[in-house]
């Protein structure tokens, strides 16, 4: 018969027998890693546990990953359009301060090849009525401008000052239908006057036989008489010349040089000899001349035949 309570080892005895037994094993599968399926085997079982478990992380690291970047992209964005936007702006001034110095760099140009002295004006403002082709500048009488002074830019003839206070004057343009300038044709010096037709780009000269000597191409350029305008300066293209049969004048019309819609700045030429500058100077007293001097050739041409 067995004893109801056996007497085995002690408490202590088990414990050192266990922690010599785990040395071994500890010993033995470092030295022949017996244990590495079964911890493989473990690792691959908890592997969707531990991935499930880190799945809210991750997706709470990479959702403010991308708020984040995208809260910077939408800060960058908007600096690059306030950037863009300032250059944008700073490219047109660039642009307009080019264009300016192109401008004055041939008005200067021009100044130099202008025996008489001139004035460097700028534009003001523009008379907006369509049948007066006016302009009014920032020199007066207090810079030396004077009534009948010629204007000119660096392509041509712009007109000439019709009226000067002290601080400014207005310039009459030479496609003012009251404008007329004595002009000759630069190829064989026929003489004649180009009248104003109202029109930015287009010039009339009413006074020319039907047989002159005159072709589309041929420049115009100042006579000189009357004093009024200085000899030689370019004042127009001619483009248009027909002839009708049994008229006495040809139809002929020029295209003004002067960018007389877009120039900024002018010249006011000071010529040498002027008359009395508080004398009333009319631009159509010229036209009389002409005719005279017109109707003195034809005579001469008659009388030679």
């Amino acid at each position: 018969m067995k004893p109801l309570f056996a007497q085995g080892p002690s408490a202590t005895t088990r414990l050192i027998l266990l922690v010599l037994l785990s040395a071994g094993l500890m010993s033995l599968d470092h030295r022949q890693h017996l244990t590495e399926p079964v911890r493989s085997a473990i690792q691959t079982t908890v592997h969707p546990f531990h991935y499930a478990v880190n799945v809210p992380f991750d997706l709470f690291s990479f959702a403010s990953e991308r708020l984040a970047s995208r809260s910077a992209l939408i800060e960058e964005n908007a600096r690059l359009r306030d950037q863009q936007l300032l250059n944008e702006a700073r490219l047109q001034r660039l642009d307009q301060l080019e264009r300016e110095n192109i401008r004055l760099q041939g008005l200067l140009g021009s100044a130099y090849e202008v025996e008489e002295s001139v004035l460097i004006a700028e534009l003001m403002r523009v008379d907006l009525d369509p049948y007066r082709h006016l302009l009014r500048v920032d020199k007066g009488t207090r810079s030396g401008a004077r009534t009948g002074q010629a204007v000119i830019d660096a392509n041509g003839i712009m007109g000439q000052v019709d009226s000067v206070s002290r601080s400014s004057a207005v310039v009459r343009l030479i496609t003012d239908p009251s404008h007329a300038i004595p002009v000759e044709v630069n190829r064989n010096g026929l003489r004649s006057i180009a009248v104003g037709s109202g029109n930015l780009q287009e010039l009339d000269l009413p006074h020319l036989p039907n047989n002159a000597d005159i072709e589309e191409g041929d420049l115009l350029i100042t006579s000189g008489l009357a004093g009024r305008f200085p000899r030689g300066y370019p004042v127009a293209e001619v483009t248009e010349v027909e002839r009708q049969p049994g008229e006495a004048f040809a139809r002929v019309t020029a295209r003004p040089l002067a960018q007389l819609d877009r120039s900024r700045e002018m010249l006011l030429v000071r010529t040498r000899e002027r008359q009395d500058p508080d004398e009333d100077l009319d631009p159509l007293d010229d036209l009389d001349q002409l005719e005279e001097l017109q109707e003195l050739e034809d005579l001469a041409r008659e009388e030679a035949r």
